[in-house]
């Protein structure tokens, strides 16, 4: 047979030529590229003693912003980094690009924010063709029926006044080349009169937001105020003054000043606070009759009113308690609300209530009333005034429900319970993570706007009539076709059902829709669990999947967790994580102890020398589903943004080999440093949430807890991206300190690379940058879990 392999073979080609062949070799397989190194920053160890503790930071030249050299050096170190982070996700391009077109496909595509009535106007801002930036505008409700267009929001003329029945009172584009080429507003308050608009825009180059006052008649800036270091502004005499806040150099909210609108006067000072840890706080109760200041520490809290009526008349003392204490002030009709979470009769408060006094007692005779008795089963977490009528948001266990009770309350009735008002309750889907109420500005108006979220369901905007408990739902996002379900200027309303018992949920919708909310728990299932930490505490765990893509212990998993400042975990539907449902991932949500939705006390089992508890919750969590098969072992990421990133970097400190892969959002790393050294101020809360290193006891916590000081030696950790910005509130070296000692210290696997990706400011501002680093994230996780 050898003769005929050597032989010369004759065979005709595609265009009929005679070919000769002598010796057949089959092609070599190319070798796979090397994988890409990564990049090694010089090591300039520097020792650091505090308590009874020494340690060295070869890193810490990387935080030396006003060294130039070791600037200089970090600048070529983040080059590296981007070029090994591409490098290693080259084989992704095309999965990117496929992932960043799903995503930007499922964008909603609205013209306009949902327009808000007040009073006479309907205010909205919306999309400008080809700029970047939304434009504030307004009409008027009387024109409302001419206007709708559902091509063209600044669409409609006014044929009885000659003008456009738009008027546009801010485009944020303009204000941009004010502000350098960038437009982030922090704070934008229309005047009672609907004469003027005070806002405040970040200045990124001097790092403070800036306060301007534009005329909404003749669209002109206001001599005065031109503040700068603003925090918070409020409107007095109906429009004619603007009170406002300034910071000092470290950010601390300190001083007021009232300013009178048109006047060539100084502005007043009317409180200046000088012990440094006391922050101050303002804003207008919604009748505009007072402003409420609230002054605070960790040590104690304090409330005065301000006559709106004459703002220079001094300040009232109303309330005040020991310790750090939530305080809403509201007014109705002589009597002052009290919405706070202070300690009740020297017994600390798990959760707020609400408490009432006349107006017109005096302080300290000044006696509160509890509205309603206490009910451990049914919790105030937050509650919004109108003249007519209340509303409460409510929560049960894991169940929010949202309610309206008439105004004013029974005179003589003293405390009650709250089905004895008789409330009426808003229909709601299942699932509901969260209800947050809009800005609500119409004091008259009986209407309230509300944003309701699921994690199987788009966010739906709804406008709630607490008088006759109609509702409508103004804006939603319709994920099965792709587009806004609602657009521009229509609505589906249904009523409630009021004959249901006082105080029952109502659950059934009573509409001939079947499916009114835009449900998507037809295609992705939702899934509550209580998983057993190691004390025994039950911690809540969410977890959604597509049904058709469900494989028993076959599925890869995404763990999401946060974990501090009492703040909810946000699990509404977010439309870039249907690209790993559609995959047949399970996307699991742990709300663990230093979160939010459990009281204070779950708060305060979280944070401080207690942190690793919420560590630890974070890491059953991640156990249980690989023990029940819910995820695949080996099949598992974890998922933090900011403080939420500590929480899941410090999991892979305890358990290196529990995770597959991780992303890190902006997270907080470094905790030791950064407490001791603050680069970027840090406000009191800050402290109480993750420790004083002055206290020994917090100092051996943080110690124990903090990413960067606790990473394992000669281990294998999970594949990890890591994502910074030179513009947040962690510094970029704390994430490019992280990534290098990770190398440095643990076993080296192409297969699990360690990467830092470096995003641009404007990404939060353009959300087709968002879905490009989405898209990049997104690809990671699927390239790790297949590699």
């Amino acid at each position: 047979m050898r003769h005929l392999l050597t032989a010369v073979r004759c065979f005709y080609n595609n265009h009929g030529s005679l070919t000769q062949v002598r010796h057949y070799k089959p092609p070599k397989t190319p070798r796979p590229p090397a994988a890409p190194s990564p990049p090694k920053p010089p090591k300039k160890p520097q020792r650091f003693t505090f308590h009874d503790h020494t340690w060295e930071d070869p890193y810490s030249w990387m935080s030396s912003l006003n060294d130039k050299v070791a600037m200089r050096h970090m600048d070529m170190y983040m080059e590296q980094e981007e070029k090994y982070a591409e490098a290693v996700m080259s084989d992704t391009e095309r999965l990117q690009s496929k992932l960043q077109s799903e995503m930007a496909s499922r964008l909603a595509f609205e013209l306009s924010t949902p327009p808000l009535r007040w009073g006479p106007w309907l205010y909205y801002r919306r999309v400008e063709e080809g700029k970047q930036y939304l434009v504030l505008c307004r009409r008027l409700v009387s024109l409302n029926e001419e206007f709708i267009s559902h091509k063209s929001p600044a669409a409609g003329f006014d044929f009885t006044s000659g003008k456009k029945i738009e008027q546009k009172l801010l485009d944020y584009n303009q204000e941009a080349e004010r502000f350098g080429g960038y437009a982030y507003e922090e704070l934008s308050e229309v005047s009672p009169d609907h004469k003027f608009l005070a806002y405040t825009m970040y200045d990124k180059d001097n790092d403070y937001f800036t306060l301007s006052v534009r005329n909404l008649n003749s669209g002109a800036l206001c001599s005065k105020p031109q503040a700068v270091r603003v925090s918070n502004i409020a409107w007095a005499k109906d429009g004619q003054a603007l009170i406002y806040v300034v910071t000092d150099q470290n950010k601390r909210p300190y001083q007021i000043y009232c300013s009178i609108i048109g006047s060539t006067d100084e502005d007043a000072l009317l409180l200046e606070e000088s012990n440094e840890n006391v922050y101050v706080n303002i804003r207008h109760t919604k009748d505009f009759h007072f402003v409420c200041v609230h002054t605070f520490s960790t040590t104690s809290s304090k409330v005065f009113l301000i006559n709106a009526a004459d703002p220079f008349s001094g300040l009232t003392l109303i309330w005040e308690c020991e310790g750090l204490a939530h305080c809403i002030v509201e007014h109705h009709e002589g009597f002052l609300y009290l919405f706070t979470d202070a300690a009740k009769e020297g017994q600390e408060a798990d959760n707020h209530y609400l408490l009432r006094c006349p107006v017109d007692a005096s302080f300290p005779s000044r006696t509160w009333e509890s509205v309603f008795i206490d009910d451990q089963g049914l919790v105030v977490e937050d509650v919004d005034f109108c003249k007519t009528h209340m509303a409460l948001i409510l929560r049960e266990g894991r169940t929010y429900r949202l309610c309206s009770v008439s105004l004013p309350l029974p005179a003589g009735k003293g405390v009650v319970h709250l089905k004895e008002l008789h409330p009426h309750f808003l229909p709601l889907p299942k699932y509901v993570s969260q209800i947050a109420p809009g800005p609500n500005y119409d004091y008259y108006s009986s209407t309230m706007r509300f944003t309701i979220s699921s994690p199987v369901m788009p966010d739906a905007v709804v406008d709630y009539d607490l008088s006759n408990g109609k509702w409508n739902i103004i804006q939603q996002q319709n994920m099965l076709r792709e587009r806004t379900r609602i657009l521009y200027g229509t609505a589906s309303s249904a009523t409630i059902s009021l004959n249901a018992k006082s105080g029952e949920s109502v659950n059934e919708l009573k509409s001939d829709s079947d499916n009114l909310w835009n449900d998507l728990s037809e295609f992705y299932s939702c899934e509550q669990y209580d998983v057993p930490s190691h004390d025994g505490i039950s911690v809540p765990l969410t977890i959604i999947y597509s049904p058709k893509y469900k494989k028993e212990n076959q599925n890869p998993g995404l763990l999401h967790g946060h974990g501090a400042y009492g703040e909810l975990l946000d699990k509404r539907w977010r439309s870039e994580l249907k690209s790993l449902l559609d995959r047949g991932w399970v996307v699991a949500f742990a709300d663990v102890r230093g979160g939010g939705g459990g009281g204070k006390k779950w708060h305060h089992d979280g944070r401080r020398t207690k942190k690793l508890n919420s560590i630890k919750d974070f890491i059953s969590c991640a156990r249980f589903l690989i023990e029940k098969e819910i995820v695949k072992e080996h099949k598992l990421a974890g998922w933090g943004y900011s403080a939420g990133g500590l929480l899941v970097a410090a999991a892979i400190n305890c358990c290196p080999d529990l995770f597959r892969a991780v992303v890190l959002e902006v997270p907080f790393l470094d905790a030791t440093n950064t407490l001791l050294y603050p680069i970027l101020p840090l406000i009191a809360a800050d402290y109480e949430e993750f420790g004083y290193p002055g206290d020994i006891d917090d100092f051996h916590a943080i110690r124990n807890y903090s990413p960067y000081d606790n990473i394992q030696k000669d281990v294998l950790y999970p594949a990890v991206l890591v994502t910074s910005s030179f513009n947040t509130r962690f510094g970029v070296w704390e994430a490019a300190k992280w990534v290098a000692r990770v190398r440095e210290s643990t076993i080296y696997d192409p297969k699990r690379p360690i990467l830092l990706n470096l995003t641009t400011d404007i990404v939060e501002e353009n959300r087709y940058l968002q879905c490009k680093e989405s898209a990049l994230e997104t690809a990671f996780l699927i390239k790790m879990m297949e590699s």
